[in-house]
């Protein structure tokens, strides 16, 4: 039978469940939490808000800083009055070669670009007829003197007779006449042999100059007429070698003035880019006349071009200088501004930029001569589309971005 319930004995307080404790304390902890939170983002909140009006304080106070600006200074030197033109290079000598006689080539001994010395062989034509034709006219030649001879022999026996009344003086007188006609016929004779002598030398073509030869234009087996005057070898002379460039009229004043004063202008050749120099010369003289069409005058200047650098032909940039200015201001070219048609710089003194008026002059190689500043003075090289006249700077060390060239009025 199962036990009574009230019969069991009572549960100690030891084997007895906590008590749950209120949910409203729970909340209460949440909440303070939250506005601990709350509190300690406004103090941070307070603090970087602090942190940055100082900042902006220190940065009010602070003056403001100057426009950057890269700076040159005005130098004391020499820069050169240059006439630039295209020329055309031009050899000293160049000579087509053709034929002085008919026959058929034998031997062509150059070869194609070959470098010639004066006197070397090119080509030689069969000269044997040409001999036999010299052979014949040496042959008569040598009869006629021997007939000359005799008949100055008997012309010696007639006046030793005529002085002797042995003979008329008709006889005497024939016999001269005779012999001056044999004197006539050996000068005759003799030509005809000279004439001769000069058709074998046709016959072997040699170099007329010393200079480069061009592409072979024959072969041996070749026959070759002298009234055809075909082309048989072109051989160009390269050093030296000359420039033929153009002088405008209105600059011919004062290049003939430096050459009546015995001065020699030198003359600087460049590529079609007229950045890489090919070699300097000396101007050797003008033309005569001024091209009504161009209003220029043809100048020569004469280069050594011992390093082939110009070639026959070639087109060229020229730099004819002129005159020389010594003893005057340079800037670059860059720190130049203009306003209309006047020139300025933008001066710096003491960290402020000022305007000054300035006359630029010679301009070469992006130097320029000017008259306004002397040397020593620092002008602006950048930044000229933040300067004006008065403008606060800063110098700076590194290079500055490029503005837009030329400056309107500040």
């Amino acid at each position: 039978m199962p036990d009574d319930i009230s019969k069991r004995p009572p549960i100690g307080p030891d084997h007895q469940l906590a008590a749950p404790r209120p949910r409203h304390k729970i909340a209460w902890i949440v909440v303070c939490i939250l506005l601990l939170l709350v509190v300690v983002l406004a103090i941070v909140l307070i603090l970087r808000h602090h942190e940055a009006a100082e900042k902006a304080a220190a940065l009010a106070r602070r003056p403001a800083p100057g426009i950057a600006v890269t700076i040159a200074t005005a130098q004391k030197g020499s820069i050169g009055i240059y006439l630039d033109a295209i020329g055309t290079v031009t050899p000293v000598y160049s000579d087509s070669i053709t034929a002085q006689v008919d026959g058929l080539i034998v031997a062509v001994h150059y070869t194609e670009g070959q470098r010639l010395k004066k006197g070397d062989p090119l080509i030689d034509i069969d000269s044997r007829p040409y001999r036999a034709t010299l052979l014949q006219a040496q042959g008569a030649l040598e009869r006629d003197e021997n007939v000359l001879a005799q008949a100055r022999m008997d012309l010696e026996r007639y006046r030793n007779a005529w002085a002797r009344n042995g003979i008329a003086k008709q006889i005497l007188d024939d016999q001269e006449k005779l012999v001056l006609q044999d004197e006539g016929t050996v000068k005759n004779d003799q030509g005809t042999v000279q004439y001769d002598q000069v058709q074998v030398e046709f016959c072997s073509i040699a170099a007329p100059i010393a200079g480069r030869v061009g592409l072979r234009l024959v072969d041996p087996g070749n026959v070759v007429q002298s009234a055809a005057a075909a082309t048989l070898a072109v051989i160009t002379q390269l050093e030296p070698i000359t420039v033929i460039f153009t002088i405008p009229e209105d600059s011919l004043g004062q290049v003939e003035a430096r050459l009546r004063q015995g001065a020699k202008l030198t003359v600087d050749a460049f590529d079609h880019t007229a950045l890489t120099k090919l070699g300097s010369g000396t101007l050797l003289t003008i033309d005569n006349l001024i091209d009504t069409t161009t209003g220029t005058v043809k100048g020569r200047a004469q280069f050594a071009n011992q390093n082939d650098a110009l070639f026959p032909n070639q087109f060229v940039n020229t730099r004819l200088l002129v005159n020389t200015l010594q003893g005057v201001t340079l800037i670059p070219s860059s720190a130049i501004q203009q306003n209309g048609q006047a020139s300025f710089v933008y001066l710096i003194q003491d960290n402020i930029a000022h305007m000054r008026s300035i006359k630029a002059g010679v301009t070469n190689g992006g130097v320029t001569q000017v008259t306004g500043i002397g040397p020593g003075d620092v002008v602006a090289d950048s930044s000229f589309d933040k300067l004006q006249d008065n403008s606060k700077v800063a110098i700076s060390t590194k290079p500055v971005a490029a503005a837009a060239s030329g400056s309107g009025t500040p």
